[in-house]
């Protein structure tokens, strides 16, 4: 599998909103179909990762199985996203997904926020917060909250 470049700035951090946005844009392209290489090679070797409610875990190594995962379990994975912020080293995005559950064949969609804190062109640390449901399922605030 040939590993994409998800920046045209090479070893240095995104300097601009332009920049910024172009990278994230690379970096919603990796993940349809699934590019974990490429994907792995965007982080830095000790990169942090604190998704959710997953515990934190530190490096590719970790990274990986947590991208095959995720591939393995999310069928037809469908992702958007936004670039919202750049300030110095620091990015920001939202994200929109959709998918097809692997073991009950169900839709699903999600919503999500990333805090991308960069090192030499690459994500160091990865912090994002998301809500995921059926996507046939209407979410009121009471539901939402229980």
């Amino acid at each position: 599998m040939t590993v994409q470049s998800v920046g045209k700035q090479g070893d240095r951090n995104p300097r601009s909103n332009e920049e910024a946005r172009s990278f994230v844009a690379g970096v919603e392209q990796l993940f349809m179909p699934w590019n974990v290489d490429a994907l792995v090679a965007g982080f830095t070797e000790d990169c942090v990762v604190r998704f959710g409610v997953i515990p934190e875990f530190r490096g590719r190594d970790a990274l990986r199985k947590f991208f095959e995962a995720r591939r393995a379990k999310q069928r037809g994975y469908r992702l958007r996203k936004q670039f919202r912020t750049l300030m110095n080293d620091v990015m920001t995005n939202v994200w929109d997904g959709e998918w097809e559950d692997a073991d009950t064949g169900r839709r699903i969609k999600g919503f999500g926020v990333e805090v991308w804190t960069m090192r030499d062109g690459k994500i160091a640390i990865w912090e994002a917060s998301f809500n995921a449901a059926p996507a046939d399922q209407e979410v009121d605030i009471d539901q939402a909250l229980r």
